[in-house]
């Protein structure tokens, strides 16, 4: 347990330091709110999907497409017992409300979570981390838009499939049902870009920090049960749900990192786009980007100790 809990510790904190150095440049205003912008579009756009298409690049093999299946079912499962759990505490319907619900399912897997698996776990928990990425744009682009835009804006099928994971996911699955493996001149370029996934998203995540009041957000309790709820009760709800469905190995302790991770982004994003609460989305983006340091290690040691 112990030794699961540095190991994975010491992934935490690599992340973390490059988070750091965002903040700091961020404070210093050497990235600028164009330059984070920068960082998070190339990381989303270009960096995912070559993750996910360099993950695929494997020897076919039939076990490997019954796990991804496995990992997309288990996803869908985390997003479900996510939504009931968020609904079940959080009744009004207010904006504040809205945001909290939104981040209680919404966790940050593709710029936290896809980095810790690769560093933990290698190409094949990218792999399942990338179906679980999948599913939670899929429930962004359409539960998100039901919780969050109450002008009844018309949910769209080709935001939620035409995503930057979705087609990583396609092309990647094309090559790998195929046998197709990228030649040099394209494979090596691609691995480069894929590299990039990890620096990109905490760089940005430090320059969030830095545009926030900490301080302020770390007096509010209404927060606090936010990130709790986030960093704590969900994860552990959806990992025993996921072990007791069987899981186990690999794929358990992958879904384990995407579930743990704190909540995305693209929650704060949609609060100030559908004009919600945007300050305490904010807030919860931030404070439980903090808290992971230690939540995520501890959680992830105890899915490998019973993967």
């Amino acid at each position: 347990m112990i030794e699961n809990f540095i190991t994975v510790g010491g992934q935490v904190l690599i992340l973390f330091v490059l988070v750091i150095v965002g903040y700091v440049l961020g404070k210093t205003n050497v990235i600028t709110e164009k330059g984070g912008k920068v960082c998070s579009d190339l990381a989303l756009l270009i960096a995912t999907p070559c993750v996910i298409v360099m993950s695929l690049q494997r020897e076919y093999s039939p076990q490997v497409l019954k796990n991804l299946l496995i990992a997309l079912l288990a996803a869908f499962g985390v997003h479900a017992v996510a939504v009931v759990i968020s609904l079940l505490v959080y009744r009004k319907d207010n904006p504040t409300t809205r945001v909290y619900r939104a981040s209680a399912v919404m966790s940050n897997a593709g710029f936290m979570g896809l980095p810790l698996q690769q560093a933990v776990l290698g190409d094949e928990g990218v792999l399942y981390g990338a179906a679980f990425v999948v599913l939670m744009n899929i429930t962004l682009w359409s539960y998100g838009i039901i919780l969050m835009d109450k002008r009844g804006q018309k949910l769209s099928v080709k935001r939620m499939l035409f995503t930057p994971g979705m087609i990583g996911v396609a092309v990647g699955l094309l090559l790998f049902v195929c046998r197709i493996t990228l030649p040099d001149l394209i494979g090596t370029p691609v691995r480069h870009l894929a590299a990039l996934n990890t620096p990109l998203p905490m760089l940005f995540a430090g320059y969030y920090l830095s545009r926030i009041d900490i301080g302020k957000a770390l007096r509010s309790r209404a927060i606090y049960g936010g990130v709790l709820m986030r960093l704590i009760v969900v994860p552990i709800i959806c990992i025993a749900a996921i072990y007791l469905c069987g899981v186990r190995g690999t794929l358990l302790v992958s879904m384990a990192i995407a579930a743990t991770a704190p909540t995305a982004v693209s929650v704060s994003m949609f609060a100030d786009r559908y004009q919600q609460d945007t300050e305490t989305a904010v807030n919860l983006v931030a404070i439980g980007t903090v808290f992971s340091v230690v939540t995520m290690p501890l959680l992830v040691a105890v899915a490998q100790l019973i993967a």
